[in-house]
């Protein structure tokens, strides 16, 4: 993914109004993020403990998305499983993320989800950049590469939703 501006994302965003998209909190460290091992920049909101957001490109366009999360609701000893990356989480690690839709049915209140890593950091994991509080990642018989298409694939399925 190549480097994104403040501008660059604020303008990315589909699901919500210019205007909450120059409200939102982007991240302070854009200089400081490992672009070339992103597939989409995600984060949490500090000032809303319940909002997330996504930024990535798609057809030589980026795509933004304003989301709402909630911790998957499991057992004690259960683990979760991001539906993008695949990686497994202890409690907490894993959230419903919902984002609701655009333009007329988002206004609407219809909205999409899909569980995801809470801390958004997919394409860490994947690259073995980031290590899941479990330790380690299922081994997989398909490639880095593979892996990557996957997860990207599975975003944009999410993303088409909207």
């Amino acid at each position: 993914m190549r480097a994104l501006t403040e501008q660059d994302i604020r303008t990315s965003f589909i699901n919500c109004s210019k205007g909450e998209a120059k409200r939102l909190a982007i991240p302070r460290d854009l200089g400081e993020q490992p672009w070339d091992d992103l597939d989409f920049l995600g984060w949490r909101d500090p000032g809303a403990p319940d909002r997330s957001y996504l930024v990535t490109e798609r057809q030589d366009r980026l795509v933004g998305v304003a989301m709402r999360f909630q911790p998957a609701q499991r057992g004690f000893l259960h683990r979760s499983m991001c539906s993008l990356c695949l990686t497994t989480h202890p409690r907490g690690g894993v959230s419903l993320m919902t984002a609701r839709k655009a333009g007329t049915a988002g206004r609407e209140g219809n909205s999409v989800g899909a569980y995801m890593c809470t801390d958004l950091a997919c394409s860490l994991y994947l690259r073995g950049r980031k290590v899941p509080e479990t330790g380690a990642r299922f081994e997989e018989s398909l490639t880095l590469e593979e892996q990557i298409a996957r997860t990207r694939r599975h975003l944009f399925a999410f993303l088409d939703k909207l």
